[in-house]
């Protein structure tokens, strides 16, 4: 079972650094980056722009999913 929902957590890792990474390339992506440059630049926050997130996340997600796969089920 724990196969099972690691390779679905690999699949799901995948697909958020795909969106992480299309929306990075997108226009609004470039757009979200350049408006946390400047404001960052303004009052010197520490502003990421949400496409990283996704990408964290999905390296996260995958990272955890790849540790069950590679575990395997508890053997009784």
């Amino acid at each position: 079972m724990n196969k099972i929902i690691g390779i679905i957590l690999i699949v799901v890792g995948g697909f958020l650094i795909f969106k992480g990474a299309t929306r990075k390339d997108s226009i609004a992506g470039g757009v979200a980056e350049v408006s946390s440059d400047v404001a960052n630049k303004v009052d010197g926050g520490g502003r990421i722009p949400e496409h990283y997130y996704y990408i964290i996340g999905g390296v996260v997600v995958a990272a955890a999913g790849l540790g069950m796969a590679v575990r395997g089920g508890s053997k009784s």
